[in-house]
């Protein structure tokens, strides 16, 4: 079985806060470790109710004091949204609190609307242009370069650097940078496969890596039954339609016969988002879970998903773990 890691959102629960939703990441990133996945990623969104990640570097330290072996990254953060230096300083200092187990994924997508654009006091649309180079800057930081300013911590940490995209400009831009990619398959797969021909196609070697490394997205949600997991995935499923109809909030209890419930366009909309998922028993999940990396042929696998119960998600990593091993 290739390796394993998780991707959290920090939720705040419907009936919840931003500090229990803490603790909760906290939690089940400890469960992630002694179940033994390779990485647990925290994603940058802003201006989200339900979604407690927006400080992704301070809500990484607070998971990197939780455990102990578990590498912690940013899954990822939205470069646009910031000066390179800030981020190799905030990464260096994880780095240096919890020396080789930093990963840095860096997106090009800004993660917020245009008001929370404004707010953060960027030109989204310039720093998006520059994101190649910001990268590349970033990249010189971390190898101890010399540069004008140098990045205190920062300067010759090794973090892991990664390149996230849905599209095939961020398989292009690894590709050329010889770095690894993680394709967002979990929330938009429509150009997956091209994405990983691209990227596989055109790879350059580089310092830190010799040949192609894929990492792809998937939802997935294990329970005792199929009918169980199809419940819990009904939280997760309102949240996606929340937010495509202009309505965000907390995460939300399940409803059973949600999907039923659902006018057919958005229903479609959200059937093709869900493509990469496994949603089900243990013999479930592994049946498509093995289906999506005979697919992908993917080098590591990096599941989502959203879980209102979050007793019933650290039992879904659980599940998810031993039925693929």
């Amino acid at each position: 079985m290739i390796p394993l890691s998780v991707l959290d959102l920090v939720p705040v629960r419907e009936g919840g806060t931003v500090g229990q939703a803490l603790i909760e990441t906290a939690a089940l990133a400890r469960v992630a470790e002694e179940a033994g996945y390779r990485r647990f990623w925290i994603a940058e969104h802003h201006g989200m109710e339900g979604i407690a990640g927006g400080a992704t570097s301070v809500a990484l330290a607070h998971v990197g004091h939780a455990t102990s072996t578990i590498r912690i990254g940013a899954g990822g953060i939205m470069l646009p949204n910031h000066n390179p230096l800030v981020i190799a300083e905030q990464f260096g200092t994880l780095d240096a609190l919890f020396p080789g187990r930093v990963d840095l994924g860096l997106g090009r997508a800004p993660g917020a609307d245009q008001k929370v654009a404004q707010a953060l006091r960027r030109n989204l649309m310039e720093a998006a242009d520059r994101f190649p180079q910001d990268v590349v800057e970033l990249q010189a930081r971390f190898a101890g370069h010399a540069l004008p300013i140098a990045a205190t911590p920062g300067t010759g940490a090794p973090v892991e650097m990664w390149i996230l995209g849905s599209s095939l400009f961020g398989a292009s831009l690894a590709a050329h940078l010889g770095l690894p990619f993680a394709f967002a398959s979990h929330f938009a797969p429509a150009q997956l496969d091209q994405a990983l021909t691209v990227y596989r196609e055109r790879f350059q070697p580089s310092e830190t890596l010799a040949k192609p490394h894929v990492m792809a997205a998937m939802n997935v949600i294990a329970a005792e039954t199929d009918d169980e997991a199809r419940l819990l995935s009904t939280s997760g499923d309102q949240s996606f339609v929340a937010l495509r109809t202009g309505n965000p909030g907390k995460l939300k209890p399940p409803v059973p016969g949600y999907r039923d419930s659902l006018p057919p366009a958005i229903r479609e909309g959200l059937d093709f988002a869900r493509q990469a998922s496994a949603i089900g028993s243990p013999a479930t999940v592994r049946e498509q879970v093995a289906a999506f990396i005979r697919r992908t042929q993917a080098d590591e696998l990096i599941v989502a998903g959203a879980i209102w119960d979050p007793k019933a998600r650290e039992r879904s990593l659980q599940l998810t773990i031993e039925a693929l091993n």
